[in-house]
């Protein structure tokens, strides 16, 4: 009776400690001494689990409460010492889950910038999320700030930051 108890309790515990080793890379949680005050982090999820020197899919969301104006333009900008390399080409923005026609996405290595131009402005009040397909992660793990704002539309457009996403490598 007690090994069948003991059997139990260990697949017990490993069963219910699985959905919580997938959930490892999907959001910042609860984050000390980041710098990022809580209100600014931004929600993630990285869908090959965020291993160093291996392909990945950084899905990067915006919630709706931080999109106060329409996008016209997304601007990301990460580390210098972020080492990985991005597809400009495998960049989507989804909108309710549907994908948004970009006009065009620019990766500028040198200034560590990609600007993400939908041909339509996202309105205010959507839940957005910025898909990276065909990422390389970095030869070596960290902490990676990568930081988001939006260019309102209009003749005067309007540079606002909506946060930062902490991706934990490796």
């Amino acid at each position: 009776m007690r090994r069948l108890l003991s059997a139990l309790a260990v697949t017990s515990f490993l069963l219910t400690s699985l959905p919580a080793i997938s959930l490892a890379n999907s959001l910042p949680g609860f984050t000390l001494f980041s710098g990022v005050k809580g209100e600014n982090q931004l929600p993630f999820r990285l869908d090959f689990g965020g291993n160093v020197n291996a392909w990945d899919r950084y899905r990067l969301r915006i919630p709706a409460k931080k999109m106060n104006v329409a996008a016209a333009q997304f601007v990301v900008t990460y580390p210098k010492y972020y080492k990985g390399t991005f597809d400009p080409k495998n960049i989507e923005v989804r909108v309710k889950n549907k994908k948004v026609p970009l006009s065009e996405v620019r990766w500028d290595r040198e200034n560590r910038v990609i600007e993400i131009y939908p041909q339509e402005a996202v309105p205010a009040g959507s839940n957005v999320e910025l898909v990276f397909s065909n990422v390389k992660n970095p030869a070596f793990g960290g902490i990676y700030y990568f930081n988001c704002s939006i260019q309102s539309p209009g003749d005067v457009p309007l540079s606002r930051y909506l946060g930062t996403w902490l991706l934990s490598i490796g």
